[in-house]
């Protein structure tokens, strides 16, 4: 029975003490032993045969009981030792448990004192905050007003200051003052809803506008109104003599007045320039009648050279349409066309026609056509002269050719271009010229027309009027019908001298139709683009042609 109920004792206590293998060896890890017993996998009968291994190890039986036995007392002790402090554990846990709750409630205590001391000492540091940000307000708000009533100190005295100025005329000092009250006006633009401000300026608004008045009134007093009366075209230089008087004038009394950018000395010419232009379009207008070559080339001439003397002393730069720059470009031509020359080089002008302008090129004057614009409508007067020049030109040719006869075979004459025909490009080309610096509209066009007569007539008078008659024909030799074989009888026969002269004919006929195809260019190079397609020598080079 005691066997039996210790079997079943060791069963239970094995069921009890039965340990999950985490738990087994966690316990392994912290209590590690190297005792059969502390194993989980105790084995008693193996155990038993370690310690009895033979049947003569069984005499010591006895000692090796009773030692089992003291370390089973020696266990007892110790599992009464923990068991009695762990009891002791239990009491010394609940007291440290007391005096914890204790100590945190004292904690709580503090924590909540100091929290409200934060608290405290946060809303003070608020109403700190709040005394110094009102304070800096206060600050920048006297700083503001002390500065807006120095402001407004220095804005009542300078419009009363101004005003008092205004009725003395010192404007010397009134532009100085004038700025700065205009300035310190400006910091009040916020504030004009404010009466006393808004008076104040409406009073400087209303300085300002007499003062402007005034101004204006003082110098139209003080600059002389002679010489503004229109007059006739003979008396144009004496036009330009008095405001050049005037312009040297004004420099020496009243040119430091204004600053220098405003180039009022520029101005007054410009103004003086439009006047100009428009009252002597309204007095040629009226007298067109008494308009004669030479008195309108005079007045072209003076305003041209009038118009050059502005381009040397003032830069243009008040002027809101200046013509634009050209280009002409340069073409191969032959050696003795005149159309090759330089222009500008060229001394255009004659005896006979001294006194004809020469205009300075639109490039290089920003004043071209401000005055002499005027005179384009009356071109007509030069152009009519041309056509009469001309006419009178061709007659001279042909007398001169009956005269001087036919050039003579052996002669430098003999077979060479016709002297009349470079002398008749010659006088076409200074034509041209002096036209395109009078205008490049219409009256090109109109001279154009002029050259196209006078090229048909030189062909007819000069070259198929002159060619050699033969008996067999009557009519007048063509160039078809001496190139064309006579049949059933002799080819037309000529002397040497006739054979010079039909080959100076197709010589000159060449030249002519060579260079009015030049000519032509060149004439589109000087007219405005949109004229370019009415000028068309076309017929007059097919005239040459044939």
């Amino acid at each position: 029975m005691m066997e039996e109920e210790e079997f079943e004792f060791a069963e239970d206590l094995e069921a009890i003490l039965h340990l999950t293998p985490e738990v087994q060896l966690a316990i392994e890890q912290v209590f590690p032993s190297q005792d059969p017993l502390d194993r989980a996998d105790f084995n008693a009968v193996e155990y038993i045969n370690t310690l009895f291994p033979t049947e003569q190890s069984l005499a010591n039986i006895d000692d090796v009981v009773n030692k089992i036995r003291l370390k089973i007392r020696r266990l007892d002790d110790n599992i009464r030792t923990v068991v009695r402090g762990q009891t002791n554990v239990g009491q010394d846990g609940r007291q440290a448990l007391e005096e914890a709750q204790i100590a945190i409630q004292q904690l709580f205590g503090k924590i909540k004192d100091i929290k409200d001391k934060a608290e405290k000492s946060e809303q003070m540091v608020k109403e700190i905050t709040r005394d110094i940000k009102q304070l800096d307000h206060a600050k920048r708000h006297l700083t503001t007003s002390i500065t807006t009533l120095n402001h407004l100190h220095m804005l009542a005295g300078g419009v009363d200051s101004l005003e008092a100025m205004t009725r003395k005329r010192q404007y010397g000092e009134v532009a100085n003052l004038l700025q700065g009250v205009v300035n310190v006006l400006e910091h009040f633009h916020k504030y004009m809803s404010i009466p006393q401000i808004r008076q104040l300026s409406e009073r400087v608004k209303a300085a300002q506008s007499e003062l402007g008045t005034q101004i204006l009134a003082d110098f139209e007093e003080a600059f002389p109104s002679q010489g503004s009366k229109v007059a006739w075209l003979d008396k144009i230089d004496r036009r330009y003599a008095w405001i050049k008087r005037q312009l040297v004038d004004y420099e020496e009394k009243y040119g430091r007045m204004f600053p220098e950018e405003w180039s009022m000395t520029e101005r007054i010419a410009v103004e003086f320039c439009h006047i100009t232009r428009v009252e002597l379009a309204k007095v040629m207008r009226t007298r067109a009648k008494e308009i004669e070559v030479k008195l309108l080339l005079f007045a072209i001439q003076r305003t041209t050279n009038f118009e050059g003397l502005l381009a040397k002393r003032f830069t243009g730069c008040t002027l809101t349409d200046i013509p634009g720059v050209r280009k002409r470009p340069e073409s191969p031509l032959e050696p003795t066309n005149p159309f090759l020359e330089d222009e500008s080089s060229e001394d255009v002008g004659t005896e006979k026609d001294e006194d004809l302008p020469r205009k300075p090129k639109a490039p290089d004057n920003p004043f071209h056509g401000i005055v002499s614009k005027c005179f384009e409508p009356h071109l007509y007067v030069y152009i009519e002269s041309q056509d009469k020049n001309l006419g009178e030109l061709i007659d001279r040719f042909v007398a001169d050719f009956r005269a001087q006869g036919p050039p003579k075979a052996g002669t430098e004459e003999g077979g060479a271009v016709l002297p009349s025909c470079a002398d008749l490009f010659v006088y076409y080309k200074k034509c041209m010229v002096q036209c395109s610096q009078l205008s490049t509209g219409e009256p090109m066009i109109a001279l154009t027309t002029i050259f196209q007569k006078f090229l048909r007539e030189y062909a007819w008078k000069i070259l198929s009027g002159n060619l050699p008659k033969s008996s067999s024909n009557s009519g007048g030799l063509t160039i078809s019908s001496l190139l064309k074989e006579k049949e059933g009888s002799e080819a037309a026969k000529f002397t040497v001298d006739e054979l010079c002269l039909i080959c100076s004919i197709l010589s000159t006929a060449e030249y002519c139709l060579a260079t009015t195809q030049q000519l032509e260019e060149k004439l589109k190079e000087k007219v405005d683009k949109i004229l370019m397609e009415r000028i068309n020598l076309t017929g007059e080079m097919d005239t040459f042609s044939t």
